[in-house]
């Protein structure tokens, strides 16, 4: 199964996010949250969870 693990604003924090989470070894997917706005929704599997939220927070706050 697969969480949210953030929102992000614009497609370029998305993909920069993803790269990151790839090149870590995580398996990522995103999609668009509202086709009206340029939010993206940055999922993961549930089982790997902690281990990508503590990966998340150094990406977004080096």
């Amino acid at each position: 199964m697969w969480t949210v693990i953030y929102i992000a604003p614009t497609a370029k924090i998305t993909d920069m996010i993803k790269m990151r989470l790839t090149e870590e070894g995580f398996l990522v997917q995103t999609r668009p949250v509202n086709l009206s706005k340029q939010q993206f929704e940055i999922l993961v599997p549930s089982g790997e969870l902690e281990e990508v939220q503590e990966v998340l927070n150094l990406i977004l706050h080096p």
